[in-house]
């Protein structure tokens, strides 16, 4: 199919995103805004630029840590949902559950009840004004230590929200291994909270292990190192554990994939592994959901009917009913 059609087609068509930090959906003008407002003067083309150039995953993690220290009050989270009200209509995604970081906020001595009030004003209203259902996965970051992410499941569970319906372990993978964030793990399952974990983006098949076998997630982060063992992916397929990938991401981080025709993706599709399309961080890496779609059709092969089951993998990925993901299956049948 050519780029225009497959465009067209996949605007009518309903899709669910299940790996998307929504701190990496304000566009660059919010940005500037955000920056003029935080620093009094204008951010400069080269100070643009540099912020989004990076070599690895540690670069990507301190450009987006400059990116969340523009925010100078809980009312500057207005852009980001504003943004991903726009980001997700543009894409027709219907329903997401992304990441929302605390600790940098927190840090700075943002009220974290405050932040929740916001939370829900915003999603409240995307639900009201685009009937598009949003929920948040607090990522309690591996990159500041096990105390500090049990202080921010505490912060959750102190401060009951609707939307907010678990935790993810994202940040630096290669300085906070899995098996240090058991206890945190331990506490949110046993008060009912779901639990993801980042895994094998930055570090061997060794990490997803550790996120599947001591987290006791159901749902990895990108998981791409999963490709070097070939028990770990049987284990991975019985298990039937969600794959979160971001094919886009993992090509600009470079560590293990350097384009998309060779991402592992493929293979994982076709050995039967839950393999779901997802963006990331989207102004970062300068994708959205449709182009990632498109990149899969034409650089690595997937057939249209292909791309229709990952789009109906996703919403099998959400934590919702039953009911609700064979109602968006139905709905995405039809659209194709």
């Amino acid at each position: 199919m050519k780029h225009d059609e497959f465009f067209t087609l996949m605007k009518k068509v309903p899709k669910a995103e299940i790996h998307l930090h929504i701190e990496a959906v304000p566009t660059i003008d919010s940005i500037k805004t955000l920056y003029k407002k935080a620093n009094g003067t204008e951010i400069s083309e080269k100070q643009i630029n540099d912020l989004f150039t990076y070599d690895d995953l540690n670069g990507f993690i301190q450009a987006f840590l400059q990116v969340q220290a523009l925010y100078q009050s809980v009312e500057d989270f207005d852009y980001i949902f504003d943004d991903l009200a726009t980001y997700l209509v543009e894409n027709n995604i219907v329903y997401t559950e992304a990441f929302f970081a605390p600790t940098s906020f927190l840090k700075r001595g943002f009220s974290y009840p405050d932040m929740v009030r916001v939370f829900n004003k915003k999603i409240e209203e995307i639900k009201e004004k685009y009937s598009i259902t949003v929920r948040l996965i607090m990522d309690v970051s591996r990159t500041f230590g096990c105390e500090n992410a049990m202080n921010n499941l505490n912060l959750l569970e102190a401060n009951p929200s609707p939307y907010i319906i678990g935790i993810g372990l994202g940040g630096a993978e290669s300085k906070g291994p899995a098996k240090e964030y058991v206890p945190v793990y331990d506490k949110a399952i046993k008060d009912g909270l779901k639990v993801v974990a980042h895994a094998g983006e930055d570090v061997g098949p060794e990490s997803i292990w550790d996120a599947i076998d001591l987290l006791h997630v159901s749902r990895i982060g990108h998981g791409i190192s999963a490709i070097q063992d070939e028990k770990l992916m049987d284990e991975l397929k019985d298990r039937n554990i969600i794959m979160e990938i971001c094919p886009s991401s993992n090509v600009f981080t470079k560590k293990y994939v350097s384009s998309i025709a060779e991402h592992p993706i493929r293979p994982f599709f076709d050995r039967g592994l839950f393999v779901t399309v997802n963006t990331d961080d989207p102004v970062f890496f300068k994708v959205n959901l449709i182009q990632e779609y498109w990149n899969l059709h034409e650089q690595a092969g997937f057939t249209l009917e292909q791309i229709k089951q990952l789009i109906k993998n996703s919403f099998n990925a959400l934590f919702c009913s039953d009911q609700e993901k064979a109602e968006w299956c139905k709905k995405v049948d039809q659209a194709f």
